[in-house]
């Protein structure tokens, strides 16, 4: 059976989502990734509090609360990318790393603003959502295009394996499907 990492592509209300898509003019500003279509384990990094867009670090996301229980409507793509079980392993371990350290690690503000303009800078523990996402599939062994420090939820929307399972709205995604998973997981096409 072939294992897959799931990547979540957002357009929330927050203030600075809608200044970063003003500037960027694309569909989706924050990126998250998931274990599995439930959505149970779906990671990023983003605000620790729902009412203040700083601190912010390594998180666990869950559909309806914090930031994405203040809107209803959270337009968003699901991407499946296809693993051998060995990278599907080395994700899982990748992530226990950031799950047990989520202290270690803080929000790069200063990446944002060099990968819009496209300068590769790396900074220690210090991720935005989108160089999160490309840090933990290249460490998994999944192929990149660009550096990890480069990427942005729209370069996640054209990775060369990443396969569309489905447009639409976070919300109606969670309650039409994700909770029907015992079928979903035979067959994730949903798009």
């Amino acid at each position: 059976m072939q294992d897959y990492i799931f990547i979540l592509l957002m357009q929330t209300g927050t203030m600075p989502a809608r200044l970063i898509r003003f500037f960027t003019k694309k569909p989706y500003n924050h990126a998250s990734i998931a274990t599995d279509l439930t959505l149970d384990e779906m990671y990023s990094f983003c605000r620790t509090y729902t009412r203040f867009p700083l601190p912010a670090t390594f998180n666990q996301e869950i559909v309806e609360k914090g930031t994405l229980g203040k809107y209803f409507v959270i337009p968003c793509e699901i991407y499946a990318i296809p693993v051998e079980h060995n990278v599907k392993l080395e994700f899982q371990k990748n992530l226990e790393h950031f799950k047990k350290n989520r202290y270690m690690f803080s929000y790069n503000i200063l990446g944002m603003i060099t990968t819009f303009f496209q300068i590769q800078w790396s900074r220690t523990n210090k991720l935005h959502c989108s160089q999160f996402v490309a840090t933990l599939l290249q460490q998994s062994g999944v192929h990149l295009n660009k550096s990890v420090s480069l990427h942005t939820p729209e370069d996640l929307r054209h990775l060369p394996d990443a396969k569309l399972i489905y447009r639409g709205e976070l919300n109606h995604f969670y309650h039409t499907y994700a909770k029907s998973m015992p079928a979903l997981k035979e067959n994730y096409t949903i798009a």
